[in-house]
């Protein structure tokens, strides 16, 4: 029987193929053998596990006029659509390209699995200069979610809300009202924070002063963590790194992060800003609805509706009072540009009728991630893939929500360190200084997998666009030999910025996206150091006497004229290897209108342009340092409150 399935997903050996529940493909071997008994208990207990109507229902028949319409229902989508339609006067259209999130993406450690398939926009860079030169045509994959809920979908649920000087930089730059101060209470309006002291060390670090209670983001600690993870707290305290809670007083350190989880499944922004409210009156919210341009006038520059195609037809929507651009960082700017509002001369060479002159589409900015190198452990005693085990994991999983398949394992481990070259993003300081600014430039995640996991590491691979000889030397080679776990060094703050450019007037055309990966030398240099710590940490004598680690020395291909483990070879690797961790922002720069790159306000209002705004990641003027998914939702509060301050008093 023909399926529409992929592969399985990376990350871990309880992986499944993301296809259409009511099919169950021909499969063959002991992994197949799992994934289809996984599948099947899956597709027995679909009601159980989410429910038949847990989202707002879609909507074909359209109003007239709305008083606000929100294009996205993403990390910020969601929770604007729910903020606005909290004033019940107030008629909201939430307009989705996609529909509604599959069964698949409740379970944690298989969110990969969701890669390349109909909830994905399935974009790939251009081919990189100087970064991705280990991938197929030197591109790299960038998932971005197409659901309801958008890329809170794909994401793995790691709740990190950035450096206090990330906000207070964003304020010193001229956007009143961004500061650390000021976007604290709007990062505790919308969080649920649980704990138990018992959870991890550091909890007792955990203050009522940095979380909030009774939002509808539900934020809890994954509940299952293999003896790995403690390996690894204790290894980076045996080099005197302190555990502590990332998102309170201070950064430095590591942890085992909070997620957006929930009774062991995915607390996405459209079951935590929809699913409560999906019966409100005054929110309509279209599925599979693709927008095409934003309304604007010419004359007045007032942007009056939008254009969407649904059920191959196409609707005209037209907003009162004003049109919220929710898209993300490769869709809002694209929308943007379609409509008249983007670079003049770009606009010019398609024949776009230009609106407003705007830098839209540049300073686009990006978290790095070094996969590898490897660390072989447990090698005189190796867990490889088990029927039974996963299939008594399965079971509980389904009756209790908890063990292996309620955590992302390893992967909840995270660390944030500063490098020599840390100080250089704080004026005035000095090197001697560094650990004391507390402003880390390098995060570290990780993730394992079992002896001669093919499955898994090939998918890995897959998403990661890794030629089949860079697959070999960091993944299957090692993997063959025993179990093997990767440190993720990942670069916080890049000196080097791309653009999205439209590439045609074909509003379903993907855009040009390049991100000029490393075109900087600054980041692989602070990237080389990073993995020297990474390394540091998987030697340390708790690792090597409880997991018997040994460091995968085989050479990456296109490396091997320079010396392994100096710091000639590993600018090589970086180049080779590391690739996006889906931080992607910064394509419609807030900023005060005397910085002309800027794109939007303060207020998220685009410049020059009246009913109109972006509230997403992309308004981000530069990258935070950790994981994008919790300021996303936090500018999503904050815009939400612009809109109301301006249109209620």
């Amino acid at each position: 029987m023909e399926t529409s399935c992929q592969s399985p997903m990376l990350h871990s050996p309880w992986a499944m193929p993301s296809c259409s529940l009511t099919q169950q493909p021909e499969v063959s071997g002991l992994g197949a053998l799992l994934i289809t008994n996984l599948l099947s208990a899956i597709m027995s207990s679909q009601q159980q596990l989410v429910g038949s109507d847990l989202y707002p229902k879609d909507t074909n028949a359209f109003a007239e006029k709305y008083d606000f319409i929100v294009v996205g229902s993403g990390s910020a989508g969601a929770v604007v659509a729910n903020r606005l339609s909290e004033i019940s006067d107030w008629n909201v259209l939430l307009l989705e390209a996609g529909g509604d999130p599959p069964i698949s993406s409740e379970i944690p450690p298989i969110f990969h699995s969701l890669q390349e398939t109909d909830v994905d926009w399935q974009y790939v860079t251009e081919p990189q200069e100087f970064g991705c030169q280990g991938m197929v045509e030197h591109r790299c994959n960038w998932p971005r979610g197409k659901v309801l809920g958008g890329s809170s979908i794909l994401n793995a649920m790691l709740w990190v809300r950035g450096n206090r000087r990330d906000y207070d930089n964003w304020a010193e730059a001229g956007n009143k009202g961004w500061s650390y101060e000021e976007v604290l209470p709007y990062f505790k309006k919308t969080e649920d924070f649980k704990y138990h002291e018992a959870d991890t060390p550091g909890a007792e670090t955990y203050s009522e002063e940095y979380h909030g209670r009774g939002g509808y983001q539900l934020l809890e600690q994954f509940k299952y963590r293999s003896p790995i993870v403690d390996g690894l707290i204790d290894a980076a305290q045996e080099l005197g790194y302190t555990i502590r809670d990332v998102n309170g007083e201070k950064q430095t350190g590591f942890t085992l992060q909070h997620g957006t989880i929930v009774n062991g499944t995915r607390m996405s922004t459209a079951k935590a800003f929809l699913t409560p409210i999906k019966d409100r009156k005054n929110l309509n919210v279209a599925k599979f609805a693709h927008v095409t341009k934003i309304l604007i006038d010419p004359n007045t520059k007032t942007a009056y509706g939008v254009e969407f195609r649904k059920n191959n037809e196409t609707f005209v929507a037209l907003a009162q009072k004003e049109v919220i651009l929710s898209a993300g960082t490769v869709n809002s700017p694209q929308l943007l540009m379609l409509s008249g509002i983007g670079p003049k001369e770009h606009l010019e060479e398609l024949g776009i009728p230009v609106i407003q002159d705007l830098e839209v589409g540049k300073n686009l900015q990006d978290h790095m991630q070094v996969v590898g190198p490897a660390f072989m452990f447990n090698r005189s005693r190796s867990y490889s893939l088990d029927n039974k085990k996963v299939l008594d994991d399965t079971y509980e999983y389904l009756v209790h929500r908890t063990g292996p398949l309620a955590s992302i394992d390893i992967l909840q481990f995270q660390g944030f360190i500063s490098t020599k070259y840390a100080h250089l993003d704080v004026p005035g300081s000095k090197l001697e200084e560094t650990e004391d600014l507390d402003y880390p430039d390098v995060q570290y995640q990780h993730i394992k997998f079992p002896l001669n996991d093919n499955e898994g590491t090939k998918r890995v691979s897959h998403v990661t666009r890794f030629t089949d000889e860079i697959y070999d030397a960091v993944f299957g080679i090692p993997n063959s030999k025993s179990e093997i776990y990767i440190p993720l060094t990942v670069l916080q703050r890049p000196k080097s910025s791309g653009f999205i450019k439209l590439r045609s007037t074909d509003p379903f055309e993907a855009p040009i996206i390049d991100p000029r990966y490393l075109s900087d030398p600054r980041d692989v240099q602070t990237l080389v150091e990073g993995v020297k710590v990474a390394i540091s940490v998987g030697q340390t004598k708790t690792m090597v006497d409880r997991f018997e680690t040994q460091l995968n020395t085989l050479k990456i291909p296109g490396c091997e004229s320079e010396e392994f483990g100096s710091d000639d070879y590993w600018s090589c690797a970086v180049r080779k290897v590391a690739t996006t961790i889906y931080h992607h922002v910064g394509t419609c720069k807030m900023g005060p209108r005397s910085d002309p790159d800027s794109v939007v306000d303060s207020t998220l209002k685009v410049h020059g342009v009246r009913g109109l705004r972006v509230i997403d990641g992309s308004i981000m003027p530069a990258v935070v340092t950790g994981n994008t998914h919790a300021p996303i939702v936090m500018i999503g509060e904050r815009g939400a409150d612009f809109i109301k301050d301006d249109w209620l008093k």
